[in-house]
């Protein structure tokens, strides 16, 4: 026989990270307390708006969404983007903070959305799995101040070329291949790394020109390592 939360929500819901280790009465607790919803989104929909007061966390069952800031003169900088598996808004749901970046799907998308509010009850006896919630909570934070500081370390070289080949040289070592595909199209691209995407393509060309990389939509090629 089935489980509330198994009857409720896909078996995969509960393998994604920050379910890892907690016991089946606090996946029935998370269930029965209506901690959890999911809600679909058409491509470009604001999930979070700049500004919102949000108590719930999201996490990308299937589809992409980006986290991106928009200036006063409407120039977007994508900050990120959340892919299946992955959590967005967490540190705003946790300190009640008002939202500082917009949060839009990238494509059609479902988010499962946890709401943060009874997260400060006291972990003791049956509720040891709010222990384990609170720790997987700390990793993924960790993990997404790794991403964050990652973007940055994109997007502060000057030039146009030491920008790119930084942003491609991480993306070589995290498949361990010199051919791999991006998560971006060339605007997403420009986008996340504060570029003009008419310069950012032309730089592209040049450096395909010269021998340094080969590309073809999002699938690139590293071919020599200098700037």
């Amino acid at each position: 026989m089935k489980s509330l939360a198994d009857a409720v929500f896909p078996a995969e819901v509960f393998s994604l990270p920050l379910f890892h280790g907690i016991s089946e009465t606090g996946r029935t607790a998370l269930v029965s307390s209506g901690w959890l919803r999911t809600c679909s989104f058409e491509k470009n929909q604001t999930i979070y708006h700049m500004g919102d007061r949000v108590s719930e966390l999201g996490i990308v069952l299937s589809g992409s969404v980006f986290v991106e800031n928009t200036d006063l003169w409407g120039n977007r900088s994508i900050l990120s983007k959340i892919t299946p598996g992955q959590v967005f808004a967490e540190t705003y749901a946790f300190c009640r903070e008002p939202m500082m970046v917009n949060v839009t799907a990238a494509e059609a998308s479902t988010v499962l959305f946890f709401n943060l509010r009874n997260l400060d009850q006291t972990a003791d006896g049956d509720d040891a799995w709010l222990s384990q919630l609170r720790s997987n909570m700390l990793r993924i934070s960790m993990q997404k101040n790794l991403t964050l500081s990652k973007r940055i370390f994109c997007t502060t070289p000057k030039t146009i070329r030491e920008r790119v080949l930084v942003y491609l040289a991480a993306q070589s070592a995290k498949t361990g291949a010199d051919t791999f595909t991006i998560p971006f199209d060339r605007q997403g691209l420009a986008d996340y790394l504060n570029l003009d995407r008419s310069a950012l393509s032309k730089e592209l060309g040049k450096m395909q020109k010269e021998g340094i990389l080969e590309f073809h939509k999002n699938k690139f090629t590293l071919r020599h390592p200098s700037l």
